[in-house]
């Protein structure tokens, strides 16, 4: 199980002190919409030259598949390890992206959302019609079929998907809260033991790093128990 270490701070500048804070520890660095918004390249750039940590570009691309493959070689081209698009964007948007990928000698990890963690079932009803554990499954088993790496889904959803899929589908588990922390804005959050048991292969925790007053220890107390 890898650690993501989210940068979701309000400066370019504390993301840097934070990523070369970091330096050493055996992390992946996740940039987000804020921080892709506000700083671009600039900052996938300033990461590298501080912190050899891999690199998850987290913009969970959704749109038409044409674009959806254009926007994904871009990634390709700035140098990131590993992207993120919606899988209900459907199979040809995923066969495309795959496709164009595919191309070249080396490309990122390439995961397929499947439903936000800030989702709780009767929202996801609402919008999607479908139950959150059936819907989530088929999604998988969809991202599956059409080559991706893996995915993007709750804790409690992962050993369910691996099920579904094969034990090297990756899953990818944000709202981590290792120490019991408040879970803001996140619905389906799990602490590390809960992550362990479901076979998450990657954990997001964001807040309860950078909020916190030694960020590097915490992280270490985090990989210590992974």
């Amino acid at each position: 199980m890898k650690l993501c270490v989210a940068l979701d701070l309000a400066s370019k500048e504390q993301c840097l002190r934070l990523a070369k804070e970091l330096e050493g520890l055996d992390v992946w660095l996740k940039i987000g919409l804020r921080s892709y918004v506000r700083d671009g390249f600039a900052l996938i750039e300033g990461l590298k030259k501080i912190n050899p940590a891999p690199i998850f570009l987290d913009l969970k691309f959704y749109d038409i598949p044409n674009t959806m493959a254009d926007a994904c070689e871009e990634c390709l081209r700035l140098g990131v390890d590993m992207i993120n698009l919606h899988a209900s964007a459907g199979g040809s948007a995923m066969d495309a992206v795959m496709k164009r990928l595919n191309r070249h000698k080396k490309r990122p990890l390439v995961l397929g959302v499947s439903a936000l963690t800030s989702f709780d079932g009767a929202e996801f009803f609402e919008i999607y019609g479908q139950k959150l554990d059936g819907a989530v499954v088929k999604l998988a088993k969809l991202a599956h079929e059409k080559g991706l790496d893996g995915v993007v889904c709750s804790v409690f959803e992962s050993l369910l998907i691996k099920e579904n899929t094969q034990n090297s589908f990756l899953t990818l588990t944000p709202g981590i809260r290792p120490f019991g922390e408040a879970s803001g804005d996140q619905k389906r959050v799990a602490n590390l033991q809960e992550a362990k048991k479901q076979k998450s292969d990657f954990i997001v925790v964001g807040r309860p790093i950078y909020e916190a007053d030694e960020p590097r220890k915490i992280c270490e107390k985090i990989l210590a128990q992974l």
